[in-house]
């Protein structure tokens, strides 16, 4: 266990650059003008810098240590995250199953999946919940690189800021499509990889168990883009009307539910904002900029 909390943390921290760009693109914040490129038509677009740019830029301001804006917290939050599924793990061992894989045995391999994805679930959820105080107090460290504010400076005092304006409820802000979001993913990975695997791939093909070895994780790409939208929708709840300027106009509205937040970036048509960091159109149609 401690091998892994070690292996999460090192993730954590290599990836927290990419995250942190990722968050700031999330809340709508493009202190860098657009750029003119070309499409693959080779038509000319206007594209938004991209992760390497954007990176570049948070370095011209706050230096190199400034790409680990809030990385204290989420490395407490990935810590007890790994924990938490350990002990749900020890405390709730999952009965092994036979591994079945033929279709003369769909019922019994299709209990298999629910049971395991039943479990798996119930991990999830669990650590989500024990993990997203810092979650949110990571969100919000890394959010006042738009208004430069110093609110949230440490962990203890976050904790201390957080409970008196907003009460113990407000270290769970965001949760509810966090969890959505991580439910329908493993649902619908699990199921849609058994499906295809069952009867898509025949057992007399040599690749068989090569192939169906990289179902799961060809579907997982696949699912986390159609469950991106509840990401998104959580971390802008994590930070909407906490006091910092990117989540108060004209970032965002105050949001009386995340279900409001949905409602209003399916209005804009951002519910994919900052799904992508390489290639950024900017929502600007071609032909209302000049193409010198």
């Amino acid at each position: 266990e401690g091998l892994f909390v070690l292996l999460g943390a090192g993730m954590a921290a290599a990836s927290h650059p990419l995250l942190y760009v990722k968050l700031l693109v999330q809340v709508g914040h493009e202190p860098l003008p657009p750029t003119v490129g070309r499409n693959v038509l080779g038509r000319k677009v206007l594209y938004l810098p991209g992760f390497f740019t954007y990176a570049r830029h948070i370095v011209e301001v706050d230096g190199k240590r400034g790409l680990f804006r809030g990385l204290t917290p989420r490395l407490i939050s990935s810590t007890l995250s790994t924990i938490t599924r350990g002990s749900v793990k020890k405390a709730f061992p999952l009965e092994d199953m036979e591994h079945v894989s033929n279709k003369d045995d769909v019922k019994t391999s299709l209990r298999k999946v629910v049971r395991e994805t039943s479990h798996e679930m119930m991990m999830q959820c669990v650590s989500r919940v024990v993990s997203h105080p810092l979650h949110v107090i990571s969100m919000r460290c890394m959010v006042q690189f738009v208004g430069r504010e110093v609110k949230y400076s440490g962990v203890f005092s976050a904790i201390g800021r957080i409970f008196k304006e907003e009460g113990i409820l407000g270290f769970f802000v965001g949760l509810v499509p966090h969890i959505l979001g991580d439910v329908i993913f493993l649902w619908c990975c699990n199921l849609v990889a058994h499906f295809i695997n069952t009867y898509a791939v025949d057992d007399n093909f040599s690749q068989a168990s090569v192939i169906r070895s990289y179902t799961k994780f060809v579907m997982g790409i696949a699912v986390s883009m159609l469950t991106y939208p509840f990401l998104l929708v959580g971390d802008l709840m994590a930070v909407n009307n906490c006091g910092l300027r990117a989540g108060l106009p004209p970032y965002a509205p105050a949001f009386t539910s995340w279900i409001h937040c949905w409602r209003y970036l399916s209005a804009q048509g951002q519910l994919f904002r900052g799904s992508s960091l390489l290639f950024r159109r900017a929502p600007i149609p071609a032909a209302s900029f000049p193409i010198d």
